[in-house]
Formats: structure tokens, sequence, C-alpha cells
């Protein structure tokens, strides 16, 4: 069994890795990041170089264990924490997952016509998560004790999720006209979902090992916003605003995946809501490395390795890209290693070991 598929050692430093999304200059080594990794991609990586073997699978933290053992493995400065049961309830379908890495029990997409709330009877039937118990943190108090010295937490997973939310919970159709004859019922989703993620991550900050704030929210499609961009500004990005206070308050960064053209908003979203970094990035959109001389002189830019790239290429077609976007984007800090959107399980793992390896080598 090989131990590692990396020929150049990576010193963690959660540290460095705040100083770079500041863009306090030129950082010593290359930064990674990551929304996440598909949990296929996870087992896959973990099987093939022994991670996490020697851990009891009846420890009720095996699985926060084996996170721990994975991100150092792969050279990431941070666990990202989840919130746990906070998954609303919503209409999904089920279709089969063709992937390399197949998901067991298929694939689950949104409903897009119609969503559990549409009227108003079912705004106040509908069964809320409770942000203020303390299971919902539990991941976030055992990283609090556990976490080694030179990582931190990400505080992420099932938060900030305003527009998808409206979007999912009223069904993209729904929630269209809903904006031209039921605005006060989109208003008032806007507003409870307002009040759980303060609730949320007021709590998240109180944990010390929290060092940056990561939302997640895809507010477009290839050519646009999902909805325009004053309706984002309505219901929307009051939400991040307010996040991007809070997380700057406690002195943390606030990161902001959104995938889509967001060429609408992003002045909104630099100069109002003050995202200090920018997260998903695709070809067919706009390429990280022309981003960078663009609004990525005003904030960090995160990832850029674009996905489809990622399946179709060989793996010196993957480095040589690497090696290209590093030369453009590293100088002055502020650019953070990645795929453009997440290690889906259709990637092949060897091209995400690739891109990997190659970061870790650059410069070194």
């Amino acid at each position: 069994m090989p131990t590692t598929p990396f020929s150049v050692p990576v010193r963690t430093d959660w540290e460095g890795l705040v100083r770079c999304i500041r863009r306090e200059g030129t950082p010593d080594r290359v930064y990674h990041i990551e929304l996440f990794l598909d949990a296929e991609v996870q087992d896959a990586i973990c099987e093939r170089f022994g991670i996490g073997e020697d851990l009891d699978i009846s420890d009720p933290a095996e699985a926060c264990r084996r996170q721990i053992a994975l991100q150092r493995f792969l050279g990431y400065d941070y666990v990202r924490a989840r919130l746990q049961d906070m998954d609303l309830p919503l209409k999904r379908g089920l279709a089969n997952d063709t992937a390399s890495l197949q998901r067991s029990g298929g694939r689950h997409f949104q409903d897009e016509h119609t969503g559990p709330i549409t009227t108003w009877a079912e705004f106040e039937a509908f069964e809320w998560p409770d942000p203020t118990r303390d299971e919902v943190y539990r991941d976030y108090e055992w990283y609090e004790r556990n976490l080694p010295d030179d990582m931190c937490m990400i505080g992420s997973g099932g938060f900030a999720h305003f527009a998808e939310h409206l979007t999912w919970l009223m069904g993209y159709e729904t929630l269209c006209y809903a904006l031209f004859d039921q605005r006060d019922l989109v208003q008032a989703i806007s507003e409870r979902l307002f009040d759980i993620y303060d609730q949320a991550l007021r709590r998240m900050l109180q944990f010390e090992r929290v060092k940056i704030v990561w939302g997640s929210d895809d507010m477009g499609f290839r050519s646009s916003t999902l909805i325009s961009p004053d309706d984002l500004r309505a219901y929307v990005l009051p939400g991040h605003r307010h996040m991007a206070a809070l997380s700057h308050e406690a002195g943390h960064p606030y990161l902001l995946h959104a995938c889509g053209n967001l060429a609408g908003i992003m002045d909104d979203l630099i100069d109002d809501v003050r995202i200090d970094a920018k997260h998903s990035f695709e070809d067919t959109i706009e390429q990280v490395t022309e981003v960078k001389f663009t609004y990525g002189q005003r904030i960090a830019l995160l990832g850029g390795i674009d996905v489809d790239f990622l399946c179709r290429a060989t793996e010196e077609q993957v480095r040589e890209r690497v090696r290209h976007t590093l030369d453009v984007c590293q100088p002055g800090g502020g650019y953070c290693l990645g795929t453009g959107n997440s290690v889906a399980n259709y990637i092949p793992v060897d091209n995400y070991l690739a891109m990997v390896d190659e970061g870790r080598r650059y410069g070194a």
C-alpha cells in the first residue's frame, strides 16, 4: 500500500492560511482549500492510503478523528465544522448515480417546480430547525477540545443558504411567480432564514478554534443571477451582509461560495456585503486567472481549477494548468488552490491528487 501520492511535505499552518486569505503578501507556500470532498472520494483516498485504519469505529468521535487525519494527509490547514441536524425537509427526487465512485442510494435532486412552502398555511405549519440545541454544535465542541494547534475550524456546513433555501423551500418556479404576487411570503421566509443563521453564527463564533467563516449560497446560472439583482438585494444580500459583519466583529474573514454568473451583484458583494473571498469558478463563466486582474485586486480568490476540466484532462494537463494558475494568482497572496467547485465523486481521484501534489511542489 503506498503511503503518500505527494512528493513534497507540507507544514500545517492555519495562521498562514488566514494571512493568505487576507492578502497580506505572497505566502511562503501554496495554501489549498475545498468547499468539500464528496464522501465517496474521501473513502477512496482513505482506503488507498490506509488513513484511519488505526481508529476505533466504535468511538463516537471516529468520524471527526478521521477527518483530521485526512485533512492533514492532504495538506489542508483546517477542518470544516458542520452544523448537525439542521437540514430542512425539502421536496427532492432521486436518480441513479453514474459516477465512477458511485453513490449508494443514488443521487438526489431538487424539485424546481414546487417546494414545501407555497402558501401562508404551509409557512405556518413548516417545521423549522432549532439552532439553539446543543446537539447542533457537537462537532464544534469536539474539535474545540481535540483539534491540533496548527489547524483551525472553518465555520461552515449547512450554513447561510439564503438564496438556495428560498428556491428550495418554494421551488424555483414558484419563487419566480411569488416575486410578483406573494412578495410578503418571500419576505417572511427570508426573515426566518435570517433569524436561524444569525443564532447559528453567534453560537459558532463562541468557539475559539473557529478562525474563518464560510457561507455557501448559489445565486446564479451560466449567464445571469437566478433572480434579479434587485430581488437579491432585497431578500438575500442582507443576510450575507449580517453574517460578514458578525464575522468581522469577531476578527474573522467571511468567505462566500456562490455558483453562477454574479456580475450583476459583484460590487454589492465586495463593497456592501464585504465578503473577503469568492469561491466557485467555472471556465464557461469566468476563469480565476482572468479575475485575478479585476475584482481579484479587491478580495481573495479560492479554487478555480475547473471541475469539467478535471474530469476530462490528463494528469499532466492538470499539472500544467495548476502551474499556470499559480504563476498568475500566487503573487501578492489572496489565492488558495482548489477545484472550481468541490471534489465531486465523478472527478478522477488521480487528477484531484495530481492537482494537490502540483500545488505542494510549486516553489518548493
